[in-house]
């Protein structure tokens, strides 16, 4: 009985909120990275490898175990990862529209810049604009077979022109 006890305490305390993000806590430091928005596998490796420098934390220890300290500088590494020479190719906001300058967005603030970069897209009337606007897909992709939404399915076919279906009929029947 204590056991069980002890193991829903485990439980428990094993969700951490990294940058807005509950995150279980039996996994190791990268792979609870990947679980934030707007961090990849490649950042989160390269994200683990600073914090093992520059913390001394083990990058296979779980994340459950930090303590309340050690995940406040783990964020602020999230937060401003140039100040840790991370690699400015990983960054996910390169030569910002506003401000001109290179950072790294994560979670909800991610979700906030995206959208206001389709806004910004929709104010100007650009073709993306347009295309964001209408719901239709942007980057070039093909739209007559695939992305289809609402109750259209499968492909209709062009009428016949009138005549033209008699003219068959008639080929069918001399080959008979």
């Amino acid at each position: 009985m204590a056991d069980k006890i002890q193991r829903k305490k485990e439980n428990i305390s094993s969700i951490i909120r990294i940058a807005g993000k509950d995150i279980n806590g039996s996994l190791n430091i990268e792979r609870s990275l990947q679980g934030i928005k707007g961090i990849g596998a490649n950042m989160a490796k390269i994200l683990s490898n600073t914090i093992e420098k520059e913390l001394n934390i083990n990058k296979s220890a779980t994340i459950g175990s930090l303590s309340e300290d050690q995940i406040e500088n783990i964020e602020n590494i999230l937060k401003t990862p140039l100040k840790y020479n991370i690699p400015k190719f990983l960054l996910n906001r390169r030569k910002n529209n506003e401000t001109g300058e290179d950072s790294h967005v994560i979670g909800n603030d991610l979700i906030f810049a995206s959208r206001q970069d389709i806004n910004r897209y929709v104010t100007l009337k650009t073709w993306r604009g347009f295309r964001h606007q209408y719901g239709l897909k942007v980057r070039g992709q093909s739209t007559r077979s695939t992305g289809r939404t609402g109750t259209s399915i499968g492909v209709v076919k062009k009428a016949l022109k009138p005549g033209a279906g008699q003219k068959e009929q008639d080929k069918t029947k001399a080959k008979k």
